[in-house]
């Protein structure tokens, strides 16, 4: 069995201070084998920001896959972020924007899904759905597959923002190739559930780890259980007090190709 800790959207610069800490100490306490980040770890892509995250990241006592978000490219400096707009990420965070991990048990493929034309929806090629396909065939057999992305491929009825470019064919080449996971943020709303036109795919959505912007629910993550053919989701939340606590738990099942909650 793995543990991944999914979490999104920490958004430095517009956090909640008292959280940091507890943040820290449960995820040291929790010790998943990796820590899954689904992108915007900063509010505005400034140094000060990348530099908070990145103090954030060295105090977490395992390892850590990170994509960016489309609050890590500057709103602020249009020239910048079409020139360079991973220039701060590449310098304070990472050089690479779609990283993976892969044992003997999962494959875990990141995708950069930002779009610096089109700052908050994102996008999404066919390119880059080969590349993640093509990932899942070359991990031997009998590994979960999972590939993290900032924006999500699928939204609720009632979401105001545009699904981003792309989505629709990514969701289809996934189902074919084998995925079996998609982890996502960008929302600030947790969920879990197949995804429709791919319900081999279990969309798993993480709302804000640390921010102050919150949309009607608590800062939260996910802690993923993974065994072959079986997920447990654990939602740990910060409520009334400053502190994470297991507030949700979800388990599906795959069977004959398709994820049911048991």
């Amino acid at each position: 069995m793995r543990r991944v800790l999914h979490i999104s959207d920490l958004h430095f610069g517009r956090t909640r201070e008292d959280l940091l800490e507890p943040l820290i100490e449960t995820i040291n306490r929790l010790a998943p084998d990796i820590v899954a980040f689904s992108g915007d770890l900063t509010q505005r892509a400034r140094e000060s920001q990348f530099v908070q995250a990145a103090e954030f990241v060295s105090r977490l006592e395992m390892p850590v896959l990170i994509v960016p978000g489309n609050h890590d490219t500057p709103i602020d400096n249009p020239w910048l972020r079409f020139i360079k707009p991973f220039h701060r990420y590449r310098m304070l965070i990472s050089e690479d924007l779609e990283p993976e991990y892969i044992d003997d048990e999962v494959a875990l493929v990141g995708v950069n899904t930002v779009n610096r034309f089109a700052w908050q929806s994102g996008k999404i090629s066919n390119r880059t759905i080969r590349r993640v396909c093509d990932a899942f065939a070359g991990a031997p057999d009998g590994r979960t597959h999972l590939a993290m992305m900032h924006h999500p491929l699928e939204h609720d009825p009632g979401v105001e923002k545009r699904l981003m470019r792309g989505a629709r064919a990514a969701v289809a080449c996934l189902g074919r190739c084998g995925a079996d996971v998609v982890l996502s943020g960008h929302l600030h709303n947790a969920a879990v559930a197949p995804l429709t036109a791919a319900p081999g795919v279990l969309l798993v959505q993480a709302g804000t780890g640390l921010s102050s912007r919150l949309r009607e629910e608590t800062n939260n993550f996910n802690l993923l259980y993974i065994e072959p053919e079986r997920i447990k989701v654990e939602r740990y939340g910060a409520c009334e007090r400053p502190r994470f606590e297991i507030i949700q738990t979800a388990r599906f099942a795959k069977a004959k190709g398709v994820w049911r909650e048991v």
